[in-house]
Order: structure tokens, then C-alpha cells, then sequence
């Protein structure tokens, strides 16, 4: 460790830290543009200039590695007079449309020009002029603005993987693109909206659309995937304007991937916002005890072995509770959470986790994907595993279709289940290995043999001991887990439901499968917030609230449990899904024992453990080996379960930005998926 004294304040930092680093430790505010934590220092801007003891001249104190017993000023008149000169470079070139600026507000620039800049300028030649770049649907350019900080160049190639942003020419000349004009293909690109310290970046659905200050802004999770990212949802009257990510170090940093972010406009097209009730074989609109009346009059009709319910990926744990909780009220146990029919065993909970943790990433040496597409199904999870490939010393194996990029170099093994022994040296070499599973890999007919494959492959090469759980299954959505945890799997498994098991199938946010495949005559009770194709299939539908709708809890692939915030009300009759299921209860006489939020989170605690630690994850080892029944694998290949990524959920099908993105990058994404 290096002491340093700042403003005459000590501080003690460690070797190779940089002076401003240090400046920070002590609680000193430094400006910057260049400069981010998250990424390599490159030492453009010049802004974070400071004085430091005996040094001849102000010194960049991003990229000024500390030394012990080094003295730093940082607000002298010459460090003052030396950010003024540096803004007035800045803002030479920089046009004046703030007051049409979407980054307006929350401008680093307008900020810093204020607490550092000058008053005047002196610079009276006329303002260079850049070419807008067209780099896709997401992201909209106006390069005018760009002050050559570089950060996206470095987010592309560093964390994003695609490298595809850079500058060209030199001088006043550089100009910051995509070499090439063409649209980026990261599944993170909107966070090179959040990095630009300026307005050269911005989001093109949010156009032109609002100022930050207009809009409310509401704590939540990203359930469009199973990372479970932090977020904030930002709205303006009934309607969601605009999605960011929040920071939360052990989840998703202070990333999120880009269907999460940008298919909130699907959450106010193809809703369902009423009940309706099939009569003389067409849906019409009904009222609440109309479709509550249908719903009885079927199901007190059947006996409870005749009733069958699935709860689908979007669905929150509440309502995933209170649907449980109303079919054993029926006498019904057949109940089933996996709606894509991937073979997980839920016996146990380490079968179904990411039981590393997504910031046990950060501590693996070697690592084995099996039947998984991580940077379409998790891209923050995957920029996690490429930030721990950067620091090097970590083989990579994987096994899947050939052809798909996951950011970083991986050793393709084979595309079925045999290729997965081919990398059981590599891990049984390693201190830490671990492998991922991926949900897709289970969604076939020897799913469960290949579940119980890949945790005999953790167990033989060291990756289950008492200190370190290797063994993870990484899911799709944000309701998976959840359910899981809650043992919504028991009696009738899907498929045989399907087969003519049952009367009468209450679906649950259920969009996972074919509607076909329900036997005709079957009664169908949907429960949902998007008109999808299931919607059609109801004889009764229950219109619910989506993810930004309602207060409720969510269960990320590691077994987090976090919860979301209501943002907006539910468009017209639709109401939050737990209530709706316990005003049914109650109409039938089989009264569910809660009635407001915290008594079912009470409940829900009572029933999982999981949900009385909410935003923490017990990590550990692994306590027991044994594994899932095994069984015979055959040689088909694994299929990757998402074809297109912008359009994987009922959400972004509604969503007119991500039908925009599927007809850019969908047919490649579908020919890399084969």
C-alpha cells in the first residue's frame, strides 16, 4: 500500500493505484471524460489534470500511477486555470443544441463546462462538421458532438467483444464510427448510450421524446432475461418512456443487455386489458364475475386430478404462489413451471442454479459451455465471463452448433452430447473449474440424461467440493426460478397434461409452447398480460399486469430473489395477477389465506428460503455429490433455443423497436442458431 497525501488529507491506496484513485479515496471530487472505471485508461481528455509535488507541469491523474509519500493537489489556481484551458479545447467544436439535446440534463459535459469550464471562449474559426453514422436501430449518432473520449471504442472491443466502433483519420480529422457504416451487433449496444459523457450517443426510440426531469423513476429488475440486471424504469403518466440499468456489482455491474432495455414499447401494444370469455366458440368481453363464473361452473365440475396448472417465464413469484396454492385448494398437485419442457430436476436446488454466482465467474480457471448461446441468452452473464477471459489463465470449451460467436475464443468440443468429455482434462487441471448448462441443452428427449451427464462431468473433475460449486444451469427468463424454488412441479408433467391428463389447464404467463399441442376439448384458462398466440387459445382469458406494473419478487438463475416496483398502473381492467387469483379464491369459497402484499411475502418466505433474503445469495459448496437420475444420452446435436434474440418473450413480439431490430439481425442470428 501507498500512502498518499491529498489536500493535505492521507490516504492509503494500493501499489499501481492511480493519483486519481487516490483522489478519490479521499473523497476529492476530479473531473473526467475519458476515464472510466470499467474500462482501460486511454488519457484523451485531459480534464482530470492535477498538481503533484515536484512534478514540472498539471499531470492526467487517470493514467499517473501513485507513489509513496506523493503530495497531490487538485484545486490550485493553476489546476483551475488548467481545466478552463482544457474545456474551452473541448467545446471549440462542440455545437450549441443543448436545448434540443437528449442528453440534455444528465450531460457530463454541461455539467463539468459549469463547476470547471470558462465563461468565454476565445475560439472564433468556423466548427468542423461530422457525418451522422447510421449504426442501427438502438443507437442514434449525432457526431458533432463527440469529443473524442473513446469510450465506446474501448466498450466495444473490451466488454462488448465486437470491436467495432473506432476512429479514423487523425487530428481535427478523427472521426469515431464503425469503419464501415453499418449496425452494430452487440446485444449490449445500449450501453454505449450511458458511457458517452455526451450527446453523440443517444437512444433513437427516445428520440426527441422527454427531459429526465419530467419523467418518474421507480426501482426495478429486468425480467426479460434471467440475469436479473437492476434497473430504473423511467415513465411519464400511464406510459414507460424510457429503461436504464442501476448498479449492483454482484449482478449485472452497471450493464444491460438490449432487449431489456429497449422493448418497453411492447408493454402498450397487443394488451390484454379486460377479461373475455369464449361463448358459441368466439371470444367476447366480459366482466370479472362473468369470467370467474366460467371458470367455476368448469372447474367444480372436475375432480382436482383433472385440473392442471403452468406457470410460465414471466411469471413473479407471487402469483406463482398463489396459483399453487389455489390448485391444492382444488385437490390438484398437477403443477408444472417449465413450459419450454426442458428435463430439470427440481429435487434439488443445486440442480437448477447458477450455483458459481455470476460474480464467481470472477474466481473460475477454466470453464465448459454445454448446449448454451450465452451471449444471446445472458449478455451481461457473458460480458462477465469475457471480463474474466481478459485477465487470462482461463480455458474455454465449448459445446453447441458451430458458428456462434460468444465474444471471446472458445475450443468447440463437438455439438453433442459425447464432445462433452473432450474438455475433462482441462477441468479436472484446474483449481476452480466450472461448467454451464445450458436450459436449451434439457429441451429434448434425453434432457434428463444430459442433466445428469453434465453434473457427473462437475462431479469427476473436481468442480463439486465443500469450498467451490461448479456446476451451474443457466435459464432464460426472469419467472423460472422462482416457480422452481417453489416446487411448482409436481403430479402430471406438461407433456402428458398435454396428452389428454387433464380437463382443464389454467395457464399462467405460459407462452413457452405450442398451442396446438392443447388436446381440443381441454378447457384453457390464460392468465396473461400480451395477446400472444396462447391468448387465442383460451376459453377464458384474465388479463394480468406485466413486470413494470406491479410490486413484486423475482428470482434470477443464481437464486437471487429481488424485486420489482410499480412503475405504471395496469392498462384498463387488468389487474395485478396474484390478486386476481385470490378474488377468485374468495368468490368460490376457497379462500386463499392473504389478502395484501406483505402477508403473501410472508408466505412466500415460509415456503422457500430464498424469499426471506431478498437481493442476497447463499454461496457455497457442495455439500452433497449424488446427482440426478442418470440415463443414456444419444448423438443429436443441441439446438439453440433462441433463434432471434430481439423477439424471444411476449414483450418485445409486441414491440415495434425489436421487429425493427429482428428484420436487421434476424435472419443472421437465425442462420448462426443452425
Amino acid at each position: 500500500m501507498a500512502k498518499v497525501t491529498v489536500d493535505g488529507i492521507e490516504v492509503e491506496v494500493p501499489n499501481g493505484a492511480s493519483v486519481l484513485q487516490a483522489c478519490e479515496a479521499a473523497g476529492k471530487e476530479v473531473p473526467r471524460f475519458c476515464y472510466h472505471e470499467r474500462l482501460s485508461v486511454a488519457g484523451n481528455c485531459r480534464m482530470c489534470l492535477v498538481e503533484v509535488e515536484k512534478a514540472p507541469k498539471p499531470v492526467a491523474s487517470c493514467a499517473y500511477p501513485v507513489m509513496d509519500g506523493m503530495k497531490v493537489f487538485t484545486d490550485t489556481a493553476v489546476v483551475r486555470q488548467a481545466r478552463r484551458n482544457v474545456m474551452e479545447f473541448l467545446l471549440i467544436n462542440h455545437p450549441l443544441d443543448c436545448p434540443i439535446c437528449d442528453q440534455g440534463g444528465e450531460c457530463d459535459l454541461q455539467d463539468q463546462s459549469v463547476a470547471y469550464g470558462h465563461d468565454t471562449s476565445r475560439y472564433g474559426e468556423p466548427k468542423r462538421a461530422v457525418k451522422d453514422k447510421d449504426i442501427g436501430p438502438l443507437v442514434k449518432t449525432v457526431m458533432n458532438r463527440c469529443i473524442h473520449c473513446t469510450r465506446c471504442v474501448r466498450f466495444s472491443a473490451e466488454v462488448a467483444g465486437t470491436s467495432e466502433m473506432g476512429g479514423t483519420n487523425r487530428g481535427e480529422n478523427m472521426e469515431i464510427g464503425t469503419y464501415v457504416e453499418k449496425a452494430l451487433t452487440s446485444e449490449l449496444s445500449g450501453n454505449l448510450i450511458d458511457i458517452c459523457p455526451v450527446g453523440a450517443l443517444t437512444s433513437r426510440p427516445y428520440a426527441f421524446v422527454s427531459r429526465p426531469w419530467e419523467l418518474s423513476k421507480t426501482d426495478s429488475i429486468d425480467v426479460l432475461d434471467a440475469v436479473g440486471a437492476n434497473i430504473r424504469v423511467d415513465a411519464r403518466g400511464p406510459e414507460v418512456l424510457r429503461i436504464i440499468p442501476r448498479i449492483n456489482e454482484a449482478v449485472n455491474e452497471e450493464w444491460m443487455a438490449d432487449r431489456g432495455r429497449f422493448s418497453f414499447d411492447g408493454l402498450k401494444r397487443r394488451r390484454l386489458d379486460r377479461p373475455w370469455v369464449k361463448r358459441d366458440g368466439k371470444l367476447a368481453a366480459a366482466t370479472w364475475p362473468e369470467a370467474f363464473a366460467a371458470i367455476a361452473a368448469k372447474l367444480s365440475a372436475l375432480p382436482g386430478e383433472r385440473i392442471g396448472a403452468v406457470a410460465g417465464a414471466l411469471a413473479d413469484a407471487e402469483s406463482t404462489l398463489a396459483l399453487k396454492d389455489l390448485m391444492a385448494a382444488y385437490g390438484s398437485a398437477n403443477l408444472d413451471c417449465r413450459d419450454d419442457f426442458a428435463a430439470i430436476d427440481a429435487s434439488r436446488p443445486d440442480f437448477f442454479r447458477f450455483n458459481t454466482t455470476i460474480a464467481g465467474i470472477d474466481e473460475a480457471d477454466a470453464l465448459l459451455i454445454i448446449g448454451a448461446d450465452v451471449r444471446r441468452e445472458a449478455p451481461v452473464l457473458n460480458a462477465r465471463i469475457r471480463k474474466r477471459w481478459t485477465h487470462g489463465k482461463f480455458p474455454i470449451g465449448f459445446v453447441g452448433p458451430r458458428g456462434v460467436d460468444l465474444t471471446y475464443p472458445a475450443q468447440h468440443l463437438g455439438e453433442g452430447p459425447a464432445a462433452m468429455q473432450g474438455f475433462a482434462e482441462t477441468l479436472k487441471a484446474a483449481q476452480k473449474p466450472m461448467i454451464i448448462l445450458g436450459r436449451g441443452a434439457l429441451q429434448r428427449a434425453d434432457g434428463a440424461a444430459v442433466l445428469a451427464a453434465a453434473w457427473a462431468l462437475a462431479e469427476q473433475t473436481g468442480a463439486l467440493t465443500p469450498d467451490w460449486h461448479g456446476f451451474n444451469l443457466l435459464h432464460l427468463f426472469g419467472g423460472q426460478v422462482g416457480a422452481l424454488e417453489l416446487g411448482f412441479v409436481s403430479g402430471k408433467p406438461l407433456a402428458e397434461m398435454l396428452s389428454g391428463g387433464v380437463d382443464a389447464l389454467w395457464l399462467l404467463n405460459a407462452d413457452g409452447f405450442d398451442p396446438a399441442r392443447i388436446p381440443v376439448g381441454t378447457f384453457v384458462i390464460y392468465q396473461g398480460h400480451h395477446g400472444d398466440a396462447m391468448a387465442a387459445r383460451a376459453d377464458v382469458i384474465l388479463p394480468g399486469a406485466a413486470y413494470t406494473e406491479k410490486d413484486a419478487t423475482w428470482v434470477n438463475t443464481e437464486g437471487r430473489a429481488q424485486r420489482g416496483r410499480l412503475a405504471i398502473f395496469p392498462p384498463g381492467e387488468a389487474k395485478e395477477d396474484w390478486r386476481i387469483i385470490r378474488a377468485y379464491s374468495e368468490g368460490v369459497g376457497k379462500t386463499l389465506p392473504y389478502h395484501d402484499t406483505g402477508a403473501i411475502r410472508a408466505r412466500l418466505a415460509e415456503t422457500s428460503p430464498v424469499f426471506a433474503r431478498v437481493g442476497d445469495v447463499l454461496r457455497g459448496g457442495c455439500a452433497d455429490t449424488a446427482g440426478p437420475a442418470s440415463g443414456a444420452t444419444t448423438d443429436a446435436p443441441f439446438v439453440l433455443p433462441i433463434a432471434v434474440y430481439h423477439q424471444a418473450d411476449v414483450i418485445s413480439r409486441a414491440s415495434d423497436t425489436m421487429a425493427e431490430c429482428a428484420a436487421v439481425y434476424g435472419p443472421a442470428q437465425a442462420m448462426a442458431a443452425e
